[in-house]
């Protein structure tokens, strides 16, 4: 079995880990209060996946390796293309997105995923600015705006901060400054007392996610895993025995 994937828990249903067997592709859901029992082994490609098909690639590269890694165009975009993407010509919503607890970045995405954007990256609050008619004017904007917001937080960043909450009184005097269409405050149904601790593992009491975090308890502590850190590891079914730092919480 080989982790090939991951999904976030932006609709519905909870985030899942995608798994490879035998050639075929199975999700493996990350329900709160279940136990998630897989233990990592060698790391390589993910390989490709397709209409529930896994091919397996044994290079080393991961989670990708060159054969198999995808550029999205738009990633590097600020506005001075030439549309070369479909969605490019669909209406955007231009956004501020808010994570614990003073962090403020910009975005861009289409205006019917704008919800499901905020929960894919774990937003803790957000401001919905502009409605424009296509993505390179949302670009534009974005750009625009890139000498206040960052375009992206990094993942560490977030898991840093994931015991903590929003300055509110900093974020509602940013947000008064655009006017916004729709403003969001999102619970992703857990609370951490003290940080997680950072690891790269797949076993222990599942918390609950937040974007790409996974959070998982073991011996009383809560770890923090980005679930691409786990892309492309073999696993076998099990709970690891590597020994794993412990918070200083966990010795009151």
């Amino acid at each position: 079995m080989q982790i090939i994937g991951y999904e976030t828990a932006a609709g519905d249903g909870p985030a899942t880990l995608v798994i490879g067997t035998d050639g075929t592709v199975k999700e493996h859901p990350l329900h709160t209060g279940a136990e998630l029992s897989f233990t990592l082994d060698h790391r390589h490609c993910a390989g490709d996946r397709s209409d529930g098909h896994h091919e397996p690639c044994s290079r080393d590269d991961a989670p990708y390796c060159e054969v198999h890694t995808s550029h999205w165009p738009c990633a590097v975009c600020t506005g001075t293309c030439a549309m070369p993407v479909a969605a490019c010509h669909e209406e955007h919503a231009v956004y501020l997105a808010a994570f614990a607890p003073e962090t403020v970045k910009v975005g861009v995405t289409r205006s019917w995923r704008l919800q499901r954007r905020l929960r894919e990256q774990g937003a803790d609050r957000a401001a919905h600015i502009r409605t424009v008619k296509d993505g390179r004017i949302a670009r534009q904007l974005e750009a625009d705006l890139a000498d206040r917001f960052p375009d992206r937080v990094r993942v560490p960043t977030k898991i840093e901060s994931l015991h903590r909450t929003v300055d509110g009184d900093r974020w509602n005097a940013i947000v008064d400054e655009f006017d916004p269409i729709e403003t969001f405050d999102f619970d992703y149904g857990f609370s951490l007392d003290t940080r997680p601790v950072a690891e790269t593992v797949a076993s222990g009491s599942i918390v609950g996610t937040q974007g790409r975090v996974l959070v998982l308890e073991r011996g009383g502590t809560a770890y923090a895993v980005d679930l691409r850190d786990l892309v492309g590891y073999d696993v076998t079914t099990g709970t690891s025995t590597r020994s794993l730092q412990s918070s200083f919480g966990s010795f009151e």
